[in-house]
């Protein structure tokens, strides 16, 4: 499967459009750059006004949470869906102050979360993911679904009108399948990609990085399959993330990243689908070294480096208003040519 990038004419008439801008050459800087991807993403120069930006996040339990690889117990994720649906999480205040639309699924929480509307629990593939360095952590069928239903759930909010995607996360535990999928991708010895995650001490950290080397040396060769690395060390979340952003870029929208768990898929849907990173945007970059590795695989530079670990899309988020300056510089700025006289 191949990916058709942005319209590359249109790539040039907004770097022509950019060099025309009445500002010094350069002055803009990256943010002239954006603006110019933008453009050619979203198909006009000058680009439209960003007004329809939606994330999704996909919320998940995973097996390894049980062996000592977070600093929280698996019981927050259920109640962090709570949060999210309730508009209370820390996404949900930047989503409110930036004016971007949040959705929040439950794919594998191992909780029925009763009281919640049908929306947020009718796609759940299982309850829970295996813990990877033991078994799998998903059946090729559930592989299969999870893609499914991220591709389904893009199509819902393309068909709806979004001009941007986000993809977030929640789950406990879940820096160490999105570990093991980087490195399995990059073909990387765990020490090099394991960090922290939610704030583990060296012991927590030295437990994490045993659990993704186990993880991939149980996975062997498949790792040079996309998919089966998915099933082998992956989670139902995190397959249906890969198969979001797949499902955003194959309709021709662009994507902007979070952290590490929206990387690791980025990642993995470009293994899938090669010619899928020209429809990024690196939002952020986290506190994780996976996240960093799998963007400069990617030939990604993140809009922002605030320091962030929270999740959940609040680095891609926080990075919105940057995309919105890109956009108003190509919009709204006058050409030289039009204010010199003559």
């Amino acid at each position: 499967m191949s990916i058709t990038p942005p319209d590359p004419t249109l790539e040039a008439a907004a770097r022509e459009r950019l060099a025309g801008l009445a500002t010094p050459a350069g002055a803009l800087g990256r943010a002239g750059e954006l603006g110019v991807r933008l453009s050619a993403m979203l198909g006009a120069v000058p680009p439209p006004e960003l007004t329809d930006v939606r994330l999704v996040v996909f919320a998940g339990d995973h097996g390894v949470a049980a062996h000592g690889v977070s600093a929280y117990p698996a019981a927050v994720t259920p109640a962090m869906v709570r949060s999210l649906h309730a508009g209370t999480a820390g996404v949900s205040a930047l989503a409110c102050a930036h004016d971007v639309g949040v959705r929040v699924l439950d794919i594998a929480v191992d909780d029925d979360l009763d009281g919640l509307p049908a929306e947020v629990v009718a796609h759940k593939v299982r309850r829970g993911s295996g813990a990877i360095h033991l078994e799998d952590a998903l059946t090729a069928e559930e592989v299969r679904r999870a893609l499914e239903v991220g591709r389904a759930v893009a199509a819902e909010e393309v068909a709806a009108g979004a001009q941007v995607l986000i993809s977030g996360d929640l789950g406990i535990g879940n820096t160490t399948p999105a570990a093991a999928l980087v490195a399995a991708a990059l073909g990387l010895p765990a020490e090099d990609v394991v960090g922290r995650g939610t704030g583990v001490d060296d012991a927590g950290l030295a437990r994490k990085t045993e659990v993704v080397a186990q993880a991939l040396r149980r996975a062997g060769d498949r790792t040079a399959d996309p998919v089966d690395t998915l099933a082998a060390l992956a989670s139902a979340d995190l397959a249906a993330t890969t198969g979001f952003v797949l499902g955003a870029v194959e309709a021709g929208v662009p994507v902007v990243l979070d952290g590490l768990m929206s990387v690791a898929c980025a990642l993995t849907a470009e293994r899938i689908a090669p010619g899928a990173a020209a429809w990024y945007v690196a939002g952020h970059r986290s506190t994780e070294p996976a996240q960093s590795l799998a963007l400069e695989k990617l030939g990604l530079d993140p809009l922002l480096d605030l320091g962030l670990r929270l999740g959940e899309g609040s680095g891609a988020v926080a990075a919105v208003p940057v995309l919105r300056s890109a956009v108003a510089l190509l919009r709204d700025v006058a050409l030289l040519s039009d204010l010199l006289p003559g």
